[in-house]
């Protein structure tokens, strides 16, 4: 009799361990989509048209992004062309870097003004000043890959333009680190005619 209630005993001192292991757990909320850059001027992966590179009207295509993570306090656009090596460094060429863009943005329109500050707040720099500079890879060469990247931040970055594009991304990314809540890359591809 004795062991019958020490067996009773235990079996109802482990059941409510055993239930609670095994309950069914609350499915995970769904993953919200990945933060997504996109133009309308060429598809992702194709050929920039003459309009937007040095070889044509050199002006900046519209952006639009989506799926913006939740606290975004601002976002930072940067094109470059890793297709460059210039002067046998690591470094690649800046061709476009906008930062300080407000974390309400969504996107940029076409043909921004040059100017180091933009309407909205936002800063700018290129290899070329304040402006953007549109792609130019040289004809005799094969096609560049121009990469549009669009950072969204936990925060709003102060960092001052300078008169060197590669100094000042280096502070724009120092800046961000720590901060990125998502990354959207965009690619078009160029040489000239």
């Amino acid at each position: 009799m004795m062991h019958r209630t020490i067996r009773a005993i235990f079996a109802l001192s482990v059941m409510p361990i055993y239930f609670a292991a095994n309950a069914a757990e609350p499915a995970p909320a769904p993953a919200r989509p990945a933060l997504t850059l996109t133009t309308t001027a060429f598809a992702d992966g194709t050929q920039i048209p003459l309009k937007y590179t040095q070889a044509g009207e050199q002006i900046s295509p519209a952006l639009t992004w989506t799926n913006v993570p939740e606290g975004t306090q601002s976002f930072v656009l940067h094109m470059r062309d890793p297709d460059v090596a210039r002067n046998k460094t690591t470094e690649d060429q800046v061709h476009w870097l906008v930062w300080g863009i407000p974390g309400t943005a969504k996107g940029m329109p076409e043909g921004v003004p040059k100017g180091e500050k933009l309407a909205d707040g936002s800063q700018q720099i290129s290899a070329s000043g304040a402006v953007y500079r549109g792609p130019g890879a040289p004809a005799t060469g094969p096609l560049h890959h121009y990469t549009f990247e669009l950072f969204a931040l936990d925060t709003k970055i102060d960092v001052a333009a300078g008169a060197d594009a590669w100094e000042t991304r280096t502070k724009v990314y120092q800046a961000m680190n720590g901060h990125i809540l998502g990354k959207a890359v965009y690619v078009g591809l160029f040489r000239r005619p």
